[in-house]
């Protein structure tokens, strides 16, 4: 799916309920369909179609994204007021300013990180995920 440009993918209540969030599961799958799960805490939003994450210690998820690279990673916690699942293309960065920078803030957090990988996600959609009426219904 693509990106429609200048169309904003993530709403305030999804980004304000990602700044509550320390840790995000993110869902990969290999090309014959076998899932994994790992558990992200450098996630960052860069721009409403833009997210940002460092491969710190990604083995399958990296392995499955180079097959199939598309990803999709859950926004709650008891302190959001929402529940959110994200969907998006992914580009694996491993040189380059933006890789540089996405170096520079995993080591200013904790400089043993080893920052192998930018992970670029172009958001493509989002669903509402908390319990009730909208259930499953596609938000953006």
């Amino acid at each position: 799916m693509q990106t429609t440009i200048g169309v904003s993918m993530l709403t305030q209540d999804v980004k304000d309920d990602m700044g509550k969030i320390k840790a995000f599961p993110v869902a990969t799958s290999s090309s014959g369909g076998e899932p994994n799960i790992n558990v992200v805490g450098l996630l960052k939003i860069i721009d409403d179609q833009t997210i940002w994450m460092v491969d710190n210690f990604m083995d399958k998820t990296l392995s499955n994204l180079k097959e199939r690279p598309r990803a999709s990673f859950l926004v709650w916690n008891a302190d959001t007021k929402g529940a959110w699942q994200v969907k998006g293309d992914v580009e694996i960065v491993s040189s380059g300013e933006d890789y540089q920078k996405a170096r520079e803030w995993a080591h200013s957090l904790r400089d043993t990180l080893p920052a192998k990988n930018l992970l670029v996600m172009k958001v493509t959609e989002v669903y509402n995920v908390k319990s009730g009426p909208d259930a499953g219904k596609r938000i953006v």
